[in-house]
């Protein structure tokens, strides 16, 4: 009889050769990678309208120039800050009930400028904003 154990042999996997394989899977997909340039990305822009925007009650214009000034009803505004926009916002708006907001910006005038007046006109509560545009055929 006999009493010995078995003993099993330890299996055991090489995982070299899988590790290498991986490795070179991904050098491969590394390396066939085509990276699109953020130019080449397509978009769809929204189109101009060519028709006058019809005049609607007594709209605030606010104007900014090429150094980031701005002029509301053609008062220039002491400073560029935000809060001195929105006080003379309200004092333009005065007792007008919503009334349009029309920005003019310098084609050169900092993308900043715009985006402060649009800002500061929200928070003063003038939601009907737009942004002027010339003709082509215009020559001002």
């Amino acid at each position: 009889m006999n009493l010995r154990k078995f003993r099993r042999e330890e299996i055991s996997v090489n995982l070299t050769p899988l590790i290498d394989v991986v490795f070179l899977l991904l050098i491969f997909f590394m390396v066939t990678t085509t990276f699109r340039d953020e130019s080449e990305i397509e978009i769809d822009l929204p189109q101009a309208s060519n028709e006058p925007m019809e005049q609607v009650g007594n709209p605030l214009e606010v104007v900014i120039d090429r150094e980031g000034r701005y002029y509301i009803d053609k008062n220039l505004v002491i400073n560029t800050q935000l809060d001195t926009l929105k006080r003379a916002l309200r004092k333009a708006k005065g007792e007008r009930e919503n009334p349009p907001v029309i920005i003019s910006a310098d084609a050169n005038a900092p993308h900043q400028s715009v985006v402060t007046a649009m800002d500061a006109a929200r928070q003063v509560g003038l939601l009907r904003m737009s942004i002027a545009t010339r003709n082509q055929n215009d020559n001002q």
